[in-house]
């Protein structure tokens, strides 16, 4: 598809599509005109509240280790969403400008583990209709995380439940946890890291061939995270089978030069990479804030030397195992990585998108000022 017709197809879908009323206002001449607009992007939010029996009382876990690990989740996210994520929600809605469009969170909109597809269900659309109370009422999309499918029946609800809010949400059927939509001239493909449809991406890749600029927006990111579970990442499975797939989509990704919204591993992270023909650049989003000190934007990690090293300081996973040794992974990918730097900062992002450039502002905590610009292009 060649770019004046991706731009045609963009402004037709776009007038379907109920992206509050300022879109609904826009005609199909200034939507194909559009050149500038930004977006406002929680990370992970592991959406929860107190007491745990509100979501957790049919929880019901038989392993020790994972028991513990989980009940501690639920007493973090009670006492951060008691007042802190409160705050911190409350100054993303103060990033609405308006020429914001839509409102994106990067999966693990919940924390999931109710024991109880019902429950499941409610916590799921009780998190969206928070954030579009508190986030102006604006269309609000959401990318599959694994906590999204995590208890018992949960998978099967998110999977029927996402996108029929989504497909209320974007004003078109949604039928997947992957699919994609138009803003402008740009597309953005939601992609559900858990349940890879690859059959799908290479159609959504190929609907959208021509675009100016290509989002591709996943929990799990396309490059792997320096941490203990770096294997979490699109097809980041160590068979050959997988790592046949993921070279064979990391290369198509290259080629169309995607910029990559990810979460899952609570940190704040930029990284920029070369390689197969092309360049893939990756924003890690977290807006889990978890204690007072992550409000602060700090790097602790910066530069591709860096990259793989933090993973050699972490002793053993959460159920007490040795951690494989997966140098040869960093090792592939740290030659074309141009740009890195990592903080386990929390807090919300406003992401501005023109023809030239896309930048991300960071705003750590309920932080007044921009605490760091991340420039993607």
């Amino acid at each position: 598809m060649d770019r004046r017709k991706f731009i045609a197809l963009s402004a037709t879908g776009l007038l379907s599509m109920t992206l509050g009323d300022e879109l609904a206002r826009l005609s199909a001449k200034s939507l194909r005109n559009e050149k500038e607009y930004s977006i406002v992007i929680l990370g992970d939010t592991h959406y929860d509240t107190e007491p745990a029996s509100v979501y957790h009382s049919n929880y019901n876990e038989k392993v020790e280790w994972l028991n513990r690990v989980q009940r501690a989740e639920f007493a973090r996210n009670g006492e951060m969403w008691r007042e802190r994520c409160p705050r911190m929600v409350r100054r993303a809605s103060r990033l609405i400008t308006p020429d914001t469009k839509m409102v994106y969170q990067m999966g693990d909109l919940v924390q999931g583990d109710c024991g109880n597809g019902e429950v499941h269900q409610k916590m799921l659309s009780d998190a969206i209709d928070l954030f579009k109370k508190e986030l102006g009422g604006l269309p609000f999309a959401v990318v599959v995380g694994n906590h999204d499918i995590r208890g018992v029946d949960a998978k099967a609800v998110c999977h029927r439940y996402l996108p029929q809010r989504m497909s209320e949400e974007l004003g078109k059927e949604i039928r997947k946890t992957t699919f994609s939509f138009n803003i402008g001239a740009d597309a953005y493909i939601f992609i559900d890291f858990n349940d890879p449809d690859d059959a799908e991406v290479e159609k959504l890749l190929k609907d959208t061939e021509g675009a100016r600029h290509t989002f591709v927006v996943v929990h799990g990111p396309l490059l792997p995270f320096d941490a203990a579970s770096c294997r979490w990442f699109y097809h980041g499975g160590a068979s050959p089978e997988q790592t046949a797939l993921r070279r064979h989509f990391r290369e198509l990704f290259a080629k169309r030069n995607v910029i990559c919204l990810c979460g899952h591993v609570h940190t704040t992270e930029f990284a920029d990479w070369y390689g197969d023909g092309g360049r893939i650049t990756q924003m890690t989003m977290n807006s889990v804030w978890a204690n007072e000190e992550i409000g602060k934007y700090k790097v602790v990690c910066e530069g591709a030397a860096q990259y793989g090293e933090r993973r050699k300081t972490i002793a053993q996973n959460a159920n007490g195992s040795k951690l494989t040794d997966e140098t040869p992974l960093f090792d592939e990918y740290r030659p074309g990585l141009k740009r890195y730097s990592v903080s386990p900062a929390a807090g919300s992002y406003k992401m501005r998108v023109s023809k030239k450039h896309v930048y991300i502002d960071f705003y750590a905590g309920d932080s007044i000022d921009i605490s760091q610009t991340f420039k993607l292009r």
